[in-house]
């Protein structure tokens, strides 16, 4: 018997799997049947999934936690069983804001901790206040910008304004004057620059090497009371993302996703972050980033436990959620490696055998041990050299500088 799944989606590069799943027979092969439901903006996601409307979604990770901290307009319980996409999102300016930055585009994304700086002093040139389009406040790109910007001193809740507002409308934004930049996921980054509109500044792989991005995200109760579709649910991912991640598989998987079902955009623009080439400014060469969006190697969709309390201690950061131990417990819990490994304890999928991690500790690859004895671990580094242990919360805190 064929089971029926609505999964709620953005028009975006990173709802790869969900579409090959659907696309190349994997999902069907489980005996599911995807019900991709494209939809405009992160708010409209959260509802349609919150309230029942789609038993899944494509969801930015920290807005998944937001919302069963209560943080959002309508609490709810959710949960993370699989982890989408690592990496995958750009930071572009204006080309007349960029100029106060270094002009070499490879140099500029190879330093981030340097750009920032530039960045910060380029604020003090500029007309007004940059305003800079975010997708979400609970978005990872929110709260890297935030990260980054911080790093050199510049206040995010003062110095610059952000602006929410769905990924595929930040390029008309920036067209009609409304923002000065944005930080989103591909392709709209690079929709803006090959428009002429804007600049590459920062690219989030360089910001943290394996910054979680999207999630699987379900209402809690629903993966309860359905753990049978969700251990054929996660099989069908697994395989979905591991053919996405084949070089040779890319061109093809452009022109799915170019479809008008799902982003409505060149094949050739959605081709450059699949295949790390990512071009910073209009005419130039591409700059290499091999790393720029993973979706299944290396742990990549592993929801570590450690990552949904980085993005707490974010939360807690920037005065968004009260610090408390019921609320480190709930965030804790929002990643679910326990349903993952339960759905792929049979399908050959390494995966590791901790469930949290210290962030930013990885510098090479590395290999750990598992159930299969092959897998490596990618380089997880933060541009600062920072280091976050999910055991000690209060001392990475205690470790920024305040900004006020």
């Amino acid at each position: 018997m064929t089971t029926s799944l609505k999964i709620a989606f953005l028009p975006l590069t990173d709802a790869a799997v969900l579409v090959a799943a659907r696309e190349c027979g994997f999902a069907e092969e489980e005996g599911l049947a995807l019900d991709l439901v494209r939809t405009t903006s992160w708010a409209t996601l959260r509802d349609r999934l919150v309230f029942g409307q789609v038993e899944a979604a494509h969801m930015l990770a920290p807005l998944a936690v937001a919302v069963t901290l209560g943080l959002s307009q309508q609490p709810a319980a959710l949960a993370a069983p699989y982890k989408l996409n690592v990496n995958g999102n750009m930071l572009v300016m204006a080309g007349d804001f960029a100029k106060a930055l270094e002009p070499d585009v490879v140099a500029r994304l190879s330093d981030p901790l340097g750009t920032a700086h530039d960045f910060a002093t380029a604020i003090g040139l500029w007309r007004r206040k940059p305003v800079i389009g975010v997708v979400h406040r609970f978005s990872s790109h929110s709260l890297m910008l935030r990260y980054w910007l911080a790093n050199a001193g510049v206040d995010p809740d003062r110095d610059v304004v952000l602006r929410v507002l769905p990924p595929s409308l930040t390029v008309e934004a920036m067209r009609a004057g409304e923002i000065d930049g944005f930080i989103a996921g591909e392709p709209w980054g690079s929709a803006a620059v090959a428009a002429g509109l804007a600049e590459a500044v920062a690219i989030g792989e360089r910001i943290w090497s394996r910054g979680v991005e999207k999630v699987l995200a379900c209402r809690e109760s629903w993966l309860q009371d359905n753990p049978e579709t969700a251990d054929r649910l996660l099989p069908a991912l697994a395989r979905a993302a591991a053919w996405c991640d084949d070089p040779g598989n890319r061109e093809a998987l452009a022109n799915l996703l170019a479809d008008s079902r799902y982003i409505d955009q060149p094949a050739h623009l959605i081709e450059r972050a699949l295949s790390g080439q990512i071009i910073a400014r209009a005419g130039d060469p591409p700059v290499s980033s091999a790393d720029f969006m993973l979706f299944g190697r290396e742990a990549s969709s592993f929801p570590w436990r450690s990552q949904a309390l980085w993005i707490y201690s974010q939360l807690v950061r920037w005065g968004m959620v009260a610090h408390e131990p019921a609320m480190v417990a709930k965030a804790s819990a929002v990643f679910r490696p326990d349903i993952y490994r339960r759905a792929l304890a049979d399908s050959g999928v390494s995966m590791p055998g901790a469930s949290m991690k210290v962030e930013g500790a990885v510098n090479q690859p590395l290999p750990v041990g598992s159930k299969e004895g092959k897998l490596t671990l990618g380089p997880d580094r933060f541009f600062d050299g920072r280091v976050f242990d999910p055991e000690k919360i209060d001392d990475y805190l205690a470790g920024f500088t305040p900004l006020r």
